[in-house]
């Protein structure tokens, strides 16, 4: 179902907007959503070798409860933004249980891709048994719009197929009979994360209750609506008697609450489900009360606006199923 705003008053909205960065050659690429995580974690270190025959360790970072799955010698990587005729990055490739990492033999400026697997929405297999050069091997489609192709070579018996398989059952442990990495990792939270939002503190902080608007516990025992919050902004005014009957009338029983209030001009943004008028043209009067009260509730506008998120066509079109939406002849002052 649509969301849909009922606005009183007018008010401004600043947008911006921002715009993706071509990713440079740096010491570290990753966008994992933990990097904030303390620096002192565990560390495995992955021998490989630099591609002259000459061992190197390095070191992997690994977080509680992350383990190495596998370890890929010498494989291709060919990153979108090397310099022309410089050919694919060679390093190793190593896979655990969280994310994918790939770290060069080049020791300056190394390009290094760490990527939770969390990222990957889908990993492809290029290239056949005769399919010549860098055009055999996998190529991963993360969800952040990166394109990972990785070369493996046939005549140095990489294994595809391991790889391969090591990356689904890893990027989709559910689909793999496996369990999430975050129920692996059980990050210990030093507070309550059930109290870290308030409902009742957040419409404090709006300043109600004030002489225009209450804080209602109609909802307390989620009679009214199952997916609206205990305690719930609405108009003075209003009666729990006439919400229960609003309830009816709205789909799901989404009310219209508060949702956002001007401190000064007191203009309000209410929250709700569609009416559900139907074909026949249903009407509520408590629910026409309702949306008056809220314009009321601002003392400086005499005008309602509703917006509707939906195209118009299914509006209408969702009357044949018992919807609908607030017709201008039923609610007065509305817009």
């Amino acid at each position: 179902m649509a969301d849909r705003r009922v606005v009183s008053g007018q008010h401004r909205k600043d947008s911006s907007s921002t715009s993706p960065s071509s990713p440079s050659h740096s010491i570290d690429s990753s966008n994992s959503s933990l990097d904030n995580v303390s620096r002192s974690v565990p560390r495995l270190s992955v021998s490989h070798h630099d591609g002259a025959g000459v061992p190197v360790r390095d070191e992997v970072p690994l977080l509680l409860g992350e383990k190495v799955e596998a370890v890929y010698q010498d494989i291709a990587f060919l990153c979108p933004f090397s310099s022309t005729g410089t050919g694919p990055i060679r390093g190793t490739l190593t896979i655990t249980n969280y994310r994918l990492y790939f770290r060069p033999h080049q020791r300056e400026n190394p390009v290094i891709l760490d990527i939770p697997l969390g990222f990957v929405a889908r990993v492809d297999k290029v290239g056949g048994a005769r399919t010549p050069g860098d055009n055999y091997g996998l190529e991963i489609f993360c969800k952040d719009i990166r394109n990972l192709r990785f070369a493996l070579s046939k005549v140095d018996g990489h294994p595809r197929k391991d790889i391969f398989e090591s990356l689904t059952a890893n990027a989709f442990p559910l689909s793999n009979s496996g369990e999430l990495f975050a129920y692996t990792y059980r990050e210990q939270y030093p507070g309550n994360g059930w109290s870290v939002y308030d409902q009742t503190e957040e419409l404090r902080r709006l300043g109600l209750p004030n002489e225009s608007w209450a804080i209602s516990r109609a909802n307390e025992k989620y009679q009214l609506c199952d997916t609206y919050p205990a305690v719930v902004g609405v108009p003075a005014m209003i009666s729990s008697e006439e919400l229960v009957e609003v309830a009816k009338f709205r789909s799901k029983g989404r009310i219209p609450v508060l949702s956002w209030l001007h401190p000064d001009s007191l203009a309000s943004i209410t929250r709700c489900s569609q009416p559900l008028v139907g074909v026949a043209g249903r009407r509520c009067r408590e629910d026409e009360r309702l949306v008056q009260n809220i314009m009321d509730a601002n003392a400086q506008s005499h005008r309602i606006y509703i917006y509707d998120a939906r195209p118009k066509v299914n509006a209408v079109a969702n009357m044949a199923k018992g919807g609908g939406y607030e017709s201008e002849d039923s609610y007065q002052n509305a817009e």
